[in-house]
């Protein structure tokens, strides 16, 4: 537990337990450093620190994890360089979530701590070793005369004006390693090895210009020499109205120069000031909102959850209400209530394009309380968000998956909406999911976490029917329109009637319709690029990417094939390179329905977004704003257009490939598809117009399709939790996936088999013998980035002492000499 103040008074000498960031997954743990008395009342728990670390003392940052006293005879400790806050960026709550998800997640701290604060907070460290002052050449050679490598080295150090970067140093050895040298230098105290911090985004700050006396006073004091000094009088009788103002502007709006402000600040009339200046994500053309308007069955899910919140206990709830049931309002209402007894409410959303529409939205309800968080801010946007929240100027919290880190404190509220998507699961260390984080941070604070989607996750939908989450429920659109007409097409009498285009005749019909009403469409397609493959029609070949286990996509905009995982590229040759063949496109990606449409409605406009549509340039809130304002009549789009966007003029949605996913090889293939067109077919008739869909497959048969053609969850849970149940799979078990992979292909299948003979060894010893262990297989993709990657996996009950023998079996590998090249990690309950 972190030291009060009264406790660090005492006998002996202050110990940080510190985690080094530099500590890999093998050796992390809180080391012991001593905390100077220059710099005792400084360091505080949650605060980062630059300290030595390893054989070399190379510079690390660190955070403090607590402070102890220790007797002054305990083994010498590595102090403490410097404090690289000023505060401290984690509270106790953050520390406790920091190491809970160091065990759940299999990450070090480090990891943790960097995935809670943002990017523009990290820093870079530069370690330099610098010759000690007053030692003179002749005196550093005879020092060195038995080391001729450090000898060199000071040679270099002194050309380079006494001091070089540790990364230089290396350069300038090239493939000899100057670790011993650099330590023969330190040994003899004819250098020191410093470390220096830089932060990747700083304060920003503007120069404020504040009166200094009466503005009476003032006046007087430039009204005499009005004629002489005009700009002195321009800026001090502006100064007046205003009292403070920024010196840019005062300027600007006067012409004067700083020369004028520095000599009116000699007069006494001003002081110049720091003030600090947050960038602020702006919200644009939003007027306060009226009160919130519920329907009976939104005000009876309402009042329930308000009751639920006013427990003061931690607990959870799923909303589940139909597409276009309202549950925003709803969720605008419980914040409403939540801050009226002076707590704090968090939103996250699974996609960064739906952030604009429901910050607008927020931002009409609770003005300047609201904050948002997500990875295409700017970092210093982001940064200075992050501080809004920490201060307690922003009281609600809106973002995507990172954002469930944000710093709030009596929090009341977490909602997860669309809580069935898959991007609340990180796919990067440490592999958390939000909901589970959410969960955890719930339980800190006594709060509720309120679950909301149309299609709910089938683990979600099982917590409640079991009682475990509190189940409230939407049947009905809030404004009580129809849900939308639905026809399925069989492309493959599509094909039979010699349509081989990717818009069959019933939606081009539909959208011919749309047309002529100046109504709008969505048409959802969850594949961008062109075409799917490239083949040849003589001898089959097909272009694969030669660093990935992968075909390579055709995009037409830019003529190259390319890889959608490592990034490879190369141009689309004008025929086969092995026979000279005809080349064939087989499958559409969003640019192919993109011209095909083009063709079909010319001089029509068709929007594009997908992965190559936006960029920091052409954000998604432009695209979609224009598609609202300028009334755009199609907009083709992956699955950022399936969800959460609402919009009154959208009669129609068209599914171009429902089977796109369906067949994937992942046991949540199903659940994932009748989500997302559920989702997508949503979109349509929100507005007054009742809406219509159309879902193209070649499988109109498959229950999936049928059951989200009938917007039908209720059918499509109950046989999905039966399969889930026969095939022992989440909620019912846990699957905890090991991956190893690495350049070689046969070192990475010989640490899997490794691994496999040390679980079958260890798990009959666990509490829970029950296990089903598979593998090693290769994952669906086997190489990315020339890189191998083979899978074992675990499937049984989730508990700690499995956590604890997962976590030793990495850190064994970590320092396994045999295993050296080849990473692992494990994942538990993977989304992929």
């Amino acid at each position: 537990m972190p030291c009060t103040e009264e406790e660090g008074i005492g006998i002996g000498r202050v110990v940080a337990k510190v985690a080094v960031s530099k500590a890999i997954y093998a050796i992390d743990k809180p080391y012991d450093y001593l905390v100077p008395p220059e710099l005792e009342g400084q360091v505080l728990p949650g605060m980062r620190v630059a300290v030595p670390f390893g054989s070399g003392n190379r510079g690390s940052d660190g955070i403090v994890l607590s402070l102890e006293r220790q007797e002054e005879n305990t083994p010498t400790l590595k102090p403490v360089l410097s404090c690289l806050d000023d505060a401290p960026v984690l509270d106790e709550k953050g520390i406790q979530l920091a190491l809970w998800m160091r065990e759940r997640y299999f990450c070090t701290v480090s990891d943790a701590v960097k995935a809670m604060l943002p990017a523009g907070m990290y820093f870079a460290l530069r370690d330099s070793v610098t010759l000690v002052p007053g030692l003179e050449p002749e005196q550093i050679w005879d020092l060195l005369s038995d080391a001729p490598a450090a000898a060199r080295l000071a040679e270099m150090l002194c050309c380079w004006g006494g001091s070089g970067d540790v990364t230089q140093i290396h350069t300038a050895f090239g493939a000899k390693d100057p670790t011993p040298a650099i330590r023969v230098l330190l040994d003899r105290k004819i250098a020191v090895l410093e470390t220096s911090a830089q932060r990747a985004v700083g304060d920003k700050t503007e120069r404020l210009a504040v009166l200094n006396m009466p503005a009476e006073e003032a006046m007087e004091l430039v009204t005499s020499r009005r004629k002489r000094a005009p700009l002195r009088y321009a800026v001090t009788e502006l100064l007046c109205t205003l009292g403070a103002a920024s010196t840019k502007e005062l300027c600007y709006f006067t012409g004067a120069s700083p020369a004028t402000l520095r000599s009116l600040e000699k007069s006494g009339i001003l002081t110049l000031e720091k003030h600090e200046v947050l960038r602020r994500v702006r919200v644009e053309d939003v007027e306060p909102a009226g009160p919130v308007e519920l329907n009976q069955e939104q005000e009876a899910a309402f009042r329930g959850l308000d009751r639920f919140c006013l427990r003061g206990e931690a607990g959870a709830a799923l909303l589940y209400g139909v597409t276009g049931s309202g549950k925003t309002q709803i969720y605008i209402r419980l914040i409403q209530e939540v801050l009226a007894r002076g707590q704090t409410a968090m939103v996250l959303v699974p996609e960064i394009s739906l952030t604009p529409q429901l910050l607008r939205v927020f931002a009409s309800h609770f003005g300047e309380l609201v904050a948002v968080l997500h990875s295409s801010l700017r970092s210093g946007e982001r940064y200075d968000e992050w501080k809004r929240v920490r201060s307690g100027a922003a009281r609600v919290v809106l973002g995507t998956r990172s954002a469930v880190f944000a710093p709030l404190d009596h929090i009341g509220l977490i909602v997860l909406d669309e809580e069935q998507e898959s991007s609340y699961k990180s796919e990067n260390a440490p592999r958390y999911h939000a909901r589970d984080v959410a969960k955890y941070r719930c339980v800190q604070h006594r709060a509720v976490l309120l679950l909301g989607s149309a299609t709910p996750a089938v683990e979600s939908m099982y917590q409640a029917r079991e009682g475990r989450y509190r189940l409230f429920t939407l049947s009905q659109r809030f404004n009580q329109q129809a849900m939308p007409q639905v026809r399925i097409v069989d492309m493959k009498r599509e094909l039979r009637a010699g349509n081989c285009t990717a818009i069959s005749a019933e939606l081009r019909r539909e959208l011919a319709c749309n047309l002529e009403r100046g109504e709008q469409s969505i048409l959802f397609l969850n594949r961008r690029g062109s075409s799917r493959m490239v083949s040849c029609g003589e001898c089959g070949q097909v272009p694969e990417c030669p660093r990935c286990s992968v075909r390579l996509t055709y995009h037409s905009a830019n003529g190259r094939l390319m890889c959608h995982y490592c990034g490879y590229s190369e141009p689309l040759p004008p025929a086969c390179p092995s026979c000279g063949g005809r080349l064939n496109f087989i499958g559409v990606g969003t640019q192919r329905v993109q011209e095909e449409l083009e063709a079909l409605f010319p001089g029509i406009e068709i929007l594009r977004m997908d992965a190559d549509t936006i960029s920091a340039a052409h954000p998604h809130e432009e695209l979609l704003s224009r598609f609202q304002k300028q009334r755009v009549p199609i907009l083709v789009g992956t699955q950022m257009v399936a969800k959460g966007l609402d919009f009154d003029n959208v009669t129609l949605v068209g599914v171009v490939d429902a089977d796109l996913s369906l067949y994937a090889a992942d046991f949540r293939a199903g659940e994932r598809t009748f989500s997302l067109i559920t989702q997508v077919v949503g979109r349509a008739g929100r507005g007054e117009k009742r809406g219509r869909a159309v879902i193209q497959t070649y499988t109109p048969d498959n229950d999936v399709i049928r059951f989200a053609a009938g917007q039908d969850y209720d059918s499509f849970y109950e046989q999905e939790i039966q399969l889930r149940r026969l095939r022992d799979e989440p909620p019912f078990r846990d699957i905890l996936v090991l991956t190893a992979s690495g350049p070689n292909e046969a070192g990475v299948l010989r640490v899997c088999t490794r691994l496999r003979q040390f679980l079958e060894r260890e798990l009959p010893k666990l509490p829970d013998q029950s296990f089903r262990l598979l593998g090693p297989a290769p994952a669906v993709i086997a190489r990315v980035n020339n890189r191998y990657r083979y899978r074992l996996t675990l499937v049984g009950q989730d508990s700690r002492p499995l956590r604890s023998l997962i976590a030793a079996l990495l850190r064994a590998v970590r320092q396994d000499r045999e295993s050296r090249g080849t990473s692992v990690f494990a994942d538990l309950n993977p989304m992929d």
